[in-house]
Parts: structure tokens; C-alpha cells; sequence
């Protein structure tokens, strides 16, 4: 025969567990001995092992309580629906883990890899944070919104930018960020990138250098990145004296300068 803590210490509980156990009615309270002590027998051991293993699990005690109630058949059928929810709690569980592996991805957590990948090449050339970002914070939207146009929108950004005219515009972009109004530098930067949407146009037609891009979403990206980088509205204005407007939808006018 066992004392209450020798009960509990083979199964792995507390006194305290066994003693709310016999008060909620899952383990009876068994028959004291002439000196007032509970004493218990190895079918008490398993019971209580039967009821830790159920509340370890996630059973609630009024569900536990079912359970030890039930027949062998009734107790099988129930321990595999607990599997069974079990099994989805780790799948839950699981795909918990791997949002939370992303959000230390950075970009990739919103962006599809090829998107990441044309950003990192971004990087890698030498151009400035803050236009990375505002090209990101562009495609964030962009792929949440169309997500069939971003293979072949990106695709196309990959073959310019193996091109030097492309890598030559983000890098003025990245220096323009940085230049006093209507520095000689920036209207040098601004220059080499009206040539060269001009280039685009020459050689493709002005659809591919605005892009199939909804203008209700391109006025939203234009905010985006206006908020994120706002020398970029100036630079805008000084495109369209040079016969190109907009940001995010580039399109052609007429030069408001010589």
C-alpha cells in the first residue's frame, strides 16, 4: 500500500494534484487507515497516470472525467479523435513556427523570392537603402493586388537590369535622393534618367515603359513612395519638364522646357 506522496511520486504529480483530484471526483478518495492515513493500491497508480496523461494532453477535467467512464471501445474511439486534434494542433503549431522563421526574413515575408532576389541585385550594385525601399514598398502592394503580373513584370525588371542603362538609373536615383534642389548634379541625375526612359521608349513603345499597372494603384504607390523617400517628388516634377510624368506609371508628355 502507498501514502498519498508515494502515489504521487509515481505518476508524477504533486500531493496537492492529488488531493484536487479527489475534491473535483476524477480519483477516489480510498478508505483511510486506523491511523487516519490514506493508503493506496496499484490501481490507483494507474488511474492517476490515465488522468495526468488526458489533462497533460489538453483534455479538460469534465472531459477527462467521460473518459474514465467509458467503455473500451467508447475510450479508443475518443483517444483517437484526441490524436486527431492533436495532429492539427501541430500543424497549427508548426505553421506558427515558420511565419515566425519569415518575419526574420525581412522582405520575404510579403514579397514572392523573385521580387527578394531582384531587390537583393538592387543591393549589390550599390544602390542606396532608401530606393531599395521604395521599390519594395512598391511590389508589397503590387503583388498583394496582381499577383498574376508579377512573374512577367519582374522578368522584364531582371533583363534591364542586366543592361547598364537600368543599373545607371537607380544609381542616379540613389544620388538624387541626396542633392540640393536644382544642384547641377541632381539636374545631371535627372538628365540621365530621362534619357534613358526615353531609350525605353524608343526601342519598346511607351506601353512598356508604363507598365499594365492600374492608375488607382499607381497613384497609391506613388503615395508610398513619395511618403518613404520625398525628394522623389521633386525629382518627378523635374522629369516632367523633361517630357516624362509620374512615378510609379511613367508616361509621356510634352516638355515643359527646351
Amino acid at each position: 500500500m502507498l501514502t498519498i506522496g508515494e502515489l504521487a511520486s509515481y505518476a508524477g504529480v504533486t500531493v496537492r494534484t492529488v488531493r484536487h483530484y479527489h475534491a473535483t471526483g476524477l480519483l477516489p478518495e480510498p478508505v483511510r487507515d486506523s491511523s487516519g492515513y490514506r493508503r493506496y493500491d496499484a490501481d490507483s497508480v494507474v488511474e492517476l497516470i490515465r488522468i495526468r496523461t488526458l489533462t497533460a494532453a489538453g483534455v479538460p477535467l469534465a472531459r477527462v472525467r467521460e473518459l474514465l467512464r467509458a467503455d473500451a471501445e467508447e475510450f479508443a474511439a475518443a483517444l483517437t479523435d484526441l490524436d486527431e486534434r492533436l495532429r492539427a494542433k501541430i500543424l497549427t503549431l508548426q505553421q506558427h513556427r515558420e511565419q515566425i522563421a519569415r518575419l526574420e526574413a525581412g522582405d520575404s515575408l510579403a514579397l514572392p523570392s523573385e521580387v527578394v532576389e531582384f531587390l537583393d541585385r538592387l543591393r549589390a550594385l550599390g544602390v542606396d537603402e532608401r530606393v531599395i525601399e521604395v521599390e519594395r514598398d512598391g511590389w508589397i502592394p503590387l503583388a498583394a493586388h496582381s499577383p498574376r503580373q508579377i512573374p512577367e513584370l519582374i522578368a522584364r525588371k531582371r533583363n534591364q537590369l542586366d543592361q547598364a542603362p537600368l543599373a545607371d538609373f537607380y544609381l542616379a536615383l540613389s544620388r538624387a535622393l541626396d542633392l540640393t534642389d536644382d544642384s547641377a548634379e541632381l539636374l545631371d541625375a535627372v538628365d540621365t534618367i530621362a534619357a534613358y526612359l526615353t531609350q525605353l521608349a524608343d526601342e519598346h513603345g511607351e506601353d512598356y515603359v508604363a507598365g499594365n499597372i492600374d492608375p488607382a494603384l499607381a497613384k497609391l504607390l506613388d503615395t508610398l513612395a513619395f511618403d518613404t523617400a520625398p525628394p522623389a517628388r521633386r525629382l518627378t516634377e523635374l522629369l516632367t519638364e523633361r517630357g516624362w510624368s509620374g512615378w510609379t506609371k511613367l508616361e509621356r508628355v510634352r516638355p515643359q522646357r527646351d
